[in-house]
């Protein structure tokens, strides 16, 4: 696909969890600030951090649980800023994301992208996906992928 300068949302590389080897090594969202930002949400929430998953291969997201908020769960992208809500801890996610809660503004003030349901579920025809290489574009249709979130928070091997 060409760039679509009118698409809602831009891919950047490493949005899939995959690179090319020339391309050099991916870049890597700061753990220690998803810990810092998880609990000062905890504390908002006025709940406390629950069980904490970090990213194992070939996921491509750490997960967390907000104990007390109804156990809404928090994936935080490996490669970018991305923060996004869930119902229920899975290995991947296509359309089942959750509006953000109240307290989701922590992640933004400590630098995080708070990425709504409504753009998680963008059809990926929405999205400017020229980054994306024929082996990305092969795993998009062998997942039967639809959506940006289906993009983002991946377990593609």
């Amino acid at each position: 696909m060409a760039v679509d300068e009118e698409a809602a949302f831009t891919l950047p590389r490493g949005a899939t969890g995959f690179c090319r080897p020339t391309d050099g090594p991916l870049p890597q969202t700061d753990r220690r600030m998803f810990r810092t930002a998880l609990h000062a949400a905890a504390r908002a929430a006025r709940g406390h951090v629950g069980e904490v998953s970090e990213r194992t291969y070939p996921r491509t997201f750490h997960t967390a649980v907000i104990e007390g908020t109804a156990g809404c769960v928090v994936l935080c992208h490996a490669h970018h800023p991305w923060i996004a809500f869930a119902a229920e801890q899975r290995e991947w996610y296509t359309e089942q994301f959750l509006a953000p809660p109240p307290w989701a503004h922590v992640f933004t003030d400590l630098g995080f992208v708070v990425l709504d349901r409504a753009r998680l579920t963008l059809p990926l025809a929405d999205v400017d996906t020229s980054v994306l290489t024929r082996g990305e574009w092969r795993h998009v249709r062998l997942y039967g992928i639809t959506t940006l979130g289906g993009v983002l928070f991946n377990a593609w091997d």
